[in-house]
């Protein structure tokens, strides 16, 4: 059984002090603001989350999305806070705020480390890693789970290695978030070597820790006394992930499809059936409501606000299971609206996720993507061989070296500069993947 207690720790990663108490500002507090301060956070801002940012300045970006989600978020976090003061912290100095702002601060970093071009960007560098350019050779020197990490890139993974090691000039714990924050960012808490995840467990559906990360996370669990599940690098999720998770499924549930109709790829009609579908009936008020794009961004609202609550009634009756890591698969999903969500989500892969348009510019992304990790790789590569054994370098290689952060300052191991390939590209926003794009292919 977890301890909350312990599941709230304010030590601060990658620092050996502790932070002046300020009534006013809790640490949980400082990590939200942070987040928000980073360069990777600001990033989103020109990041595709479903729609392409051309299309509209309507619809959301991973920045507008992760503050939406954050939202959402922050009022979960503060319902579950009550019941889990009123059962387990009487007398402690604990506020339900604090809970809000724990799940908050993880929910604005939820898609901190995802690449250019939504998770389409994920997919095209998991095949360039299995089967791209270079793939016979790039494996040599790895061990099997290195391999595997990049293999089955995760920008959950990527999330959290920016959080803990790239957002600091000091290179020593990344954001110097609390553990209480880093134990409820990592949704999917195992490395990506662990043979059968439990099939009914939804944290094990992905991995969240690379091999380079392995001991960070070791070291965050052990602070937080998450509970392991048999493997040695699998472990039960800190209870205040399931409600980022659940913040970020209410988002998507409701907010795609409410885009879906702003661009016209979904029809009034079944888009206001949806949605009162959601509530169980219409509004009383709903009626005074004449254009029919308020009325969706109404019932938008109205959802949202049906589906915190029904959230942190389920999180309420399921913490004792989720203490003693029994607890299956995810909050939403235990709600009585259920298939309703995964009728949903079949209607936006159908008319949304696959539209012309995004396809499109999915194959756009495809060969963006690609032709950067080939440059990068073939760089990377030629400065292995010239300080093995001093082959000549290709210009071109000399040049495209320059670009990355540290340049030639530090000779790493393969796995290291293969993670330096995928920080810097995963990194990039889409409007900087492309430029970067046309520089190499010398397009004016």
């Amino acid at each position: 059984m977890m301890d909350w207690n312990k599941l709230l720790s304010t030590r601060r990663y990658g620092q050996d002090h502790k932070d002046p108490v300020i009534a006013s500002r809790s640490p949980f507090h400082k990590d939200q603001d942070r987040i928000v301060f980073s360069s990777a956070f600001r990033r989103l801002q020109d990041k595709t989350q479903v729609h392409t940012l051309a299309e509209s300045d309507y619809v959301r970006t991973r920045l507008t999305h992760s503050m939406e989600v954050a939202s959402v978020g922050r009022s979960l976090g503060a319902n579950a806070g009550q019941v889990i003061i009123d059962r387990h912290l009487k007398g402690s100095e604990y506020s339900p705020a604090d809970f809000g702002h724990i799940v908050s601060a993880a929910c604005l970093a939820h898609d901190i480390g995802n690449p250019p071009f939504g998770h389409f960007g994920e997919e095209i560098i998991r095949h360039w890693f299995k089967n791209g350019h270079g793939a016979a050779e790039r494996a040599e020197g790895l061990t099997q789970a290195e391999n595997r990490d990049l293999e089955m890139f995760e920008g959950n993974a990527q999330g959290f290695r920016v959080l803990t090691k790239l957002q600091n000039w000091r290179d020593s714990g990344g954001l110097r978030l609390t553990y209480a924050t880093l134990g409820t960012f990592m949704k999917y808490p195992r490395t990506s070597n662990i043979a059968t995840p439990s099939p009914d467990d939804s944290a094990g559906k992905k991995f969240g820790v690379m091999q380079s990360e392995r001991e960070d996370f070791r070291e965050i669990a052990n602070e937080l006394g998450l509970l392991q599940r048999g493997g040695e690098d699998y472990w039960c999720r800190h209870p205040l992930a399931y409600l980022v998770e659940a913040a970020d499924d209410i988002c998507y549930s409701v907010v795609d499809i409410e885009d879906g109709y702003k661009l016209g790829r979904l029809q009034y009609a079944e888009t206001e059936d949806l949605m009162i579908r959601i509530l169980g009936s219409a509004p009383k008020r709903y009626t005074e409501v004449d254009d029919p794009s308020e009325r969706i961004s109404y019932l938008r609202a109205k959802c949202i606000g049906r589906l915190i609550g029904e959230v942190s009634d389920i999180f309420r009756d399921c913490e004792g299971d989720i203490l003693a890591g029994t607890f299956k698969g995810d909050l939403l999903h235990h709600s009585r609206r259920a298939k309703l969500f995964d009728e949903i989500y079949a209607l936006c892969q159908r008319e949304i996720y696959r539209h012309p348009e995004r396809i499109q510019a999915e194959l756009s992304g495809s060969e963006i993507l690609t032709t950067l990790l080939d440059a990068f790789y073939d760089a990377n590569l030629d400065w292995e061989k010239f300080n093995r054994d001093g082959t000549s370098m290709n210009p071109r290689s000399s040049v495209l070296m320059t670009l990355f952060p540290a340049g030639k300052e530090h000779l790493h191991g393969r796995y290291e500069w293969l993670l330096g390939i995928t920080d810097f590209v995963s990194g990039m926003t889409d409007s900087f993947a492309v430029r970067q794009f046309r520089d190499i292919r010398g397009i004016v």
